[in-house]
């Protein structure tokens, strides 16, 4: 009996044991389980962190990187950058975000709705002379594959790619020919818009074509049209590049600019010229009579609002302007013979009789592109230099004029 019931508590025992290590066996499984779905939850959460904070890194906008330009905006993000036209036109209530794509980078959802270009270009259309400067100083000039009536460009380095066949026409801007586009293919055409119709731009579109809208002509301070420069550089993944060309363009126009300030008197200024029985002045806030200001002149519309053209009747003019000391820009007249031959009237001012009348019409290109509708926007310290070697040449006796050419 002794033995029977030493087998039954061995067998209890047994039984209690097994259940013991059963439920030790349960809670360790258990807390295996419990241990993974943690060490799972930690890495997914790990996981969508990294993924927000991409997407919150990404989406957030950056500092903007253009000081000067009021029409552009530029935001560098990993892998890609954001690309505001502001003002793609005068007064423009719309503006254009472009996404600029580089290998293998990673756009967020919510920039997908935008304009996306893959970048660096490979080849590009432009359709202003004022994009040749930047394509060039960029050393980029070689991926021009086309441009709209090429006889405007004037710069040697890409009139020897023209006459080589390189850069094809295109035709005109308000009628650029899209069947040579599409056969070109370029990466890019970078083009402009008067206003909010642009029918063939958006044809070149339909067509599969990638365009973009550039408005660096509305700018109306000199180093906001020349800070241009950064959006080509944005383009090519050059931006660095972009920036220590514009930094050594603000550097000289800045120091130009403080050489002014010491001279000692302010001649007065006349600019324009007659058309259609009205003459046409530049208004006060306008580029060019910005210049006319930085360069210590007394531009005698300088308290005029507006940055376009003013229409003033002769007899105003002759009034205000008959004895201005000197006149800037007189149209695109190349002598004072032509001047006078095309209107009597010019003779009576006293800058035309002191011959202190100043063309930029008269350095032109191989095919009669004018330099300064070129290069003037890119290179505000050159135009700054020489109307200070006009109105004070004392303060740069060595400097060659480069744009503006006395009329004899």
């Amino acid at each position: 009996m002794n033995e029977i019931k030493l087998n039954a508590s061995n067998v209890t025992q047994t039984k209690f044991y097994s259940n013991l290590n059963y439920t030790f066996v349960k809670i360790y499984s258990m807390k295996l389980v419990q241990k993974y779905l943690f060490f799972s939850l930690l890495i997914l959460c790990f996981i969508q962190c990294k993924k927000e904070t991409q997407n919150n890194k990404n989406s957030i906008p950056h500092k903007n990187e253009i000081q000067y330009a009021k029409g552009l905006e530029i935001y560098k993000h990993q892998g890609f950058s954001i690309l505001k036209i502001t003002n793609p036109w005068p007064n423009s209530a719309a503006s254009f975000t472009y996404i600029l794509q580089e290998k293998n980078g990673i756009i967020p959802d919510s920039l997908k709705q935008f304009a996306v270009i893959p970048i660096p270009l490979k080849s590009i259309v432009v359709t202003s002379t004022t994009h040749i400067p930047a394509l060039e100083l960029l050393g980029v000039e070689n991926t021009l594959v086309g441009f709209p009536n090429t006889d405007y460009i004037s710069s040697e380095k890409t009139r020897k790619r023209i006459d080589a066949g390189k850069v094809r026409e295109v035709g005109v801007n308000e009628n650029l020919n899209t069947e040579v586009l599409i056969d070109l293919n370029p990466d890019l055409i970078v083009s402009f818009g008067l206003n909010n119709s642009n029918p063939t731009l958006d044809n070149l579109q339909k067509s599969g074509l990638k365009v973009m809208l550039n408005g660096d002509w509305t700018e109306q301070s000199p180093l906001g049209k020349a800070e241009w420069i950064k959006f080509f550089g944005a383009l090519y993944g050059l931006d660095s590049k972009a920036n220590a060309i514009f930094s050594e363009i603000e550097k000289e126009y800045n120091a130009t600019l403080a050489l002014a300030k010491k001279a000692t008197t302010k001649p007065t200024v006349l600019s324009g010229a007659m058309y259609q029985e009205q003459w046409y002045v530049p208004q006060g806030e306008s580029w060019a009579a910005l210049f006319l200001k930085d360069a210590q002149s007394q531009y005698l519309w300088a308290d005029t609002k507006g940055n376009g053209s003013l229409s003033v009747p002769f007899e105003v003019i002759l009034e205000k302007a008959q004895n201005a000391d000197f006149w800037i820009a007189p149209g695109d007249f190349l002598s004072l013979k032509q001047m006078s031959d095309n209107n009597p009237h010019y003779s009576q001012f006293a800058s035309f009789k002191n011959k202190k009348v100043y063309s930029y019409a008269v350095n032109k290109g191989a095919k009669g592109g004018i330099i300064y509708f070129e290069w003037s926007p890119t290179r505000p310290d050159w135009v700054l230099k020489d109307l200070i070697k006009i109105f004070h040449p004392e303060l740069l006796p060595n400097h060659k004029l480069y744009f503006f050419q006395k009329l004899e």
